[in-house]
């Protein structure tokens, strides 16, 4: 490394140190976060390029943005900083740094009882891009262990560990996409997790940097550097923040807290969804809308909201968002009426983009709403579905005033209950283009996700002052890190084939360690084929244990993905939606948890048991809290091996046998199997009402696993109505139980506290007697 690379240091703040690299007019600075968590920022001027961040936030975050240099949201503990011309240490009593000012190459440590243990370094020959490579633009490289595994970077495809693997950060709409090859996809969430099971060492870095990237987790390999996972980025700054944790679910969940908490959903939101292309692409779209409400009241299939496609907006063959088509609805009053009638809550979908003939162009035209190409001086033309068009500014306060007020009087004001933000990635191939930036201008190149995550908070803020006393409840499909403060998503428009469903599951994952884990798949497949019974089937019965629960298809044939879609599956599909509806006050309970305590609700199995090794090799098994679920993902399927984690006993969740956890069963499975196991010492709660058409009754049922060793555990099951922000207010109650386990004997204490929201059951006691399975 040349002597011309060396860093200075320039000031010492209460929260960070600066440095500077004086010949070539670069600034560096190490700020103190948290105990476990530091930040690493590079700049070519004293200011960051983009002085707004809009991921970093333990709350809300104005349209704006806030500071990046803004340290509020931490409590920036004292640390210890000592070093010399050569070198700088800067440490907490968790986490330490020690940085070579020549090239300002870091060395992590961990403390480890009283020492000190490296465990990650960068990479000695060139870590970052100090302005040396004018084509490169913001790098960074990081030794590379051979036997680190990585994970994050939310929902891509193929397996769920990302080493020996390149991944493009870049949101394009990948319709049909390859669940097990195909990139780049949707989000933008660069941010991933470093996991050495030899020295249980487990750290998360975020790059908060909202240009395109490209991550390399040692696919790419240089003789001249030696093994190493290297990040680049088209613009902007080097901007990352190193999270330590004892384990992989510290990392996740303290990502998930510093960019914000999920949002509680409604409990409405839980139930099927219907949705399908085919009903809104027709003529008699209303006709058709009706047919399901008909067909859902003749199966007795319990349906709590419906996706609107974009069909309802059509002129022709395109799409206009905001224009209502009065051809196929010709009496929209009555259309949502009907649905509210019968308890399904319309979600319209909405996009953020106005063709080049759209009827309301001249509205946005005259205060300069669009995304705006400068130098052609008019907005930037861009290529969309249906036709050219043009991408909306959401960094323009007028831009999301006109936004919110077809929200309201479009859809809210005609009895549409929630708003799916869709098709929002925001392809905008001209960097240049510049956004209005709330008064300071911005390339787009720097923002892009920004657009995607402004364009859903437009629409949550326009539901919340609409329906001031509701839970908002939004779905997007595009976004950045930051998008669970105000959305559901999903992992958008996957192709019907089996190795998507299982693909989908480690997307599913990868989402979850990101921090995001109110999400879900387009069950039987959006795209290609219908799905085949067997298929609809096993799809339907893994996607009733993730929060958004919906089927949704454009099938090629225009056929229709329904439960009801195959007469000698119905049956099936039924018990399984049973089943969905006897878990629904559970599911809720996780996500209370993700609310309030970043908890993840669907997870890898290693998640709850990193020191199991074996929970890392690749299966096909999720954790849903407490639930090992083991669904049959293979086609022709008629046994199932499961390996269930050391560290617990195992309760076949409907048989109430046990099982030795650290081993593989193996059961024989037909067509209606869903193999669940309980982790010993669970609480579950469940609905003992029968699910149909227009019934949400509940009962709730709590299920006591015992533990099967001498031990005291308390539970806290949370409840409120479901559907009002009084959540906030206090307005709730909780169940505490406490279940002592000794000397054979059990002992079981439990008290209700607040409004009864639903009908109790005395808890049910789950094979206190029973041996244990070896």
């Amino acid at each position: 490394m040349l002597d011309i690379c060396k860093f200075k240091l320039k000031d010492t703040k209460q929260d960070h140190l600066l440095f500077e690299l004086e010949e070539k007019q670069l600034f560096a600075r190490i700020f103190v976060l948290e105990e476990n968590i530091f930040r690493v920022l590079l700049t070519k001027t004293l200011k960051p390029s983009l002085d707004k961040t809009w991921s970093i936030t333990k709350n809300d975050i104005p349209f704006e943005g806030i500071d990046r240099l803004d340290t509020s949201s931490f409590s920036c503990p004292n640390f210890e900083a000592y070093g010399n011309d050569d070198f700088a240490v800067i440490a907490t009593s968790k986490l330490k740094c020690e940085i070579k000012l020549n090239g300002f190459i870091i060395s992590w440590y961990k403390r480890d009882s009283d020492e000190w243990v490296k465990i990650s370094q960068d990479l000695d020959t060139q870590a970052y891009n100090l302005d040396f490579w004018s084509d490169r633009g913001v790098y960074h490289a990081i030794k590379k262990d051979p036997k680190s595994m990585f994970f994050g970077l939310g929902e891509k495809t193929g397996s769920l560990n990302r080493d020996k693997k390149r991944y493009e950060m870049k949101s394009i709409d990948p319709m049909g996409y390859d669940a097990e090859s195909s990139d780049p996809l949707y989000k933008h969430i660069p941010f991933f997790i470093s996991h050495n099971h030899l020295y249980k060492t487990s750290f998360g870095i975020f790059y908060d940097n909202l240009s395109d990237s490209i991550f390399n987790f040692g696919k790419e390999i240089d003789n001249y550097h030696g093994p190493y996972i290297s990040y680049e980025a088209k613009a902007g700054d080097l901007d990352y923040y190193f999270i330590l944790g004892d384990k992989i679910a510290e990392v996740t969940e303290t990502f998930s807290t510093i960019t914000g908490k999920t949002i509680l959903p409604p409990y409405w939101s839980l139930y099927y969804s219907g949705s399908t292309m085919t009903y809104t692409d027709l003529p008699d779209a209303q006709s058709q809308m009706d047919n399901f409400i008909k067909d859902c009241q003749k199966y007795d299939i319990q349906c709590g909201s419906f996706q609107l496609s974009s069909g309802y907006t059509s002129i022709g063959d395109k799409r206009y968002v905001f224009n209502w088509n009065h051809s196929k609805f010709p009496d929209i009053q009555s259309f949502t009426k009907k649905y509210s009638d019968n308890g399904i809550k319309l979600c319209a979908n909405i996009k953020p983009c106005l063709l080049q003939d759209h009827p309301k162009l001249d509205e946005v035209a005259s205060f300069n709403g669009f995304i705006y190409n400068k130098y052609y001086t008019k907005p930037e033309l861009v290529q969309f579905w249906d036709e050219l068009g043009y991408y909306l500014d959401f960094t323009n306060p007028k831009t999301i005033s006109w936004w919110q007020d077809n929200v309201t009087k479009q859809l809210l004001e005609k009895g549409i209950e929630s708003t799916w933000n869709d098709n929002n990635e925001y392809e905008v191939y001209n960097g240049e283009a510049i956004c209005y930036g709330f008064g300071k201008e911005i390339k787009i190149k720097h923002i892009k996700p920004i657009q995607s995550l402004l364009m859903t908070k437009a629409s949550f803020e326009a539901q919340k002052h609409f329906a001031p006393q509701k839970r908002p409840y939004l779905i997007t499909r595009s976004g950045c890190a930051g998008l669970q403060r105000y959305a559901q998503t999903w992992t958008g428009d996957n192709y019907t084939e089996w190795k998507t469903l299982k693909y989908n599951l480690e997307m599913a994952k990868g989402l979850s360690l990101s921090g995001i884990y109110n999400f879900g798949h387009d069950i039987g497949g959006f795209s290609g084929p219908a799905p085949e019974p067997e298929l609809l089937i096993r799809w339907i019965q893994h996607g009733i244990f993730y929060p958004r629960f919906t089927i949704h298809s454009w099938n090629d044939d225009k056929s229709v993905n329904t439960p009801w879609m195959y007469p000698e599956a119905l049956q099936t599909i039924q018990k399984a939606f049973d089943l969905r509806n006897e878990l629904i006050p559970y599911i809720y309970q996780l996500c209370y948890q993700s609310h309030t305590d970043a908890k993840a609700i669907l997870k890898p199995t290693f998640y709850d048991f990193e020191t199991d090794i074996r929970t890392f090799e690749e299966n096909q098994d999720f954790m849903l809290g407490n639930l090992l679920i083991a669904n049959i993902l293979e086609k022709n399927q008629r046994v199932r091996e499961i390996y269930l984690p050391k560290g617990s006993n195992w309760y076949d969740y409907y048989a109430g046998r046990v099982y030795q956890g650290g081993k593989i069963i193996s059961i024989n499975v037909d067509i209606q199997s869903i193999p669940i196991f309980v982790r010993e010492g669970s609480v579950i709660v469940t609905n003992n009402c029968k699910a149909g058409f227009n019934n949400f009754n509940q009962e709730l049922v709590y299920k006591i696993y015992p533990s099967l060793t001498d031990i005291s555990t308390q539970h806290q099951i949370y409840l409120d109505d479901g559907e009002t922000m009084g959540y906030l207010n206090g307005e709730n109650a909780v169940l505490n139980i406490q279940v002592i386990n000794k000397d054979g004997k059990l002992n079981i204490d439990w008290q209700y506290q607040g409004h009864e929201y639903f009908k109790v059951a005395h808890p049910q006691i789950i094979n206190m007697n029973k041996e244990l399975k070896i």
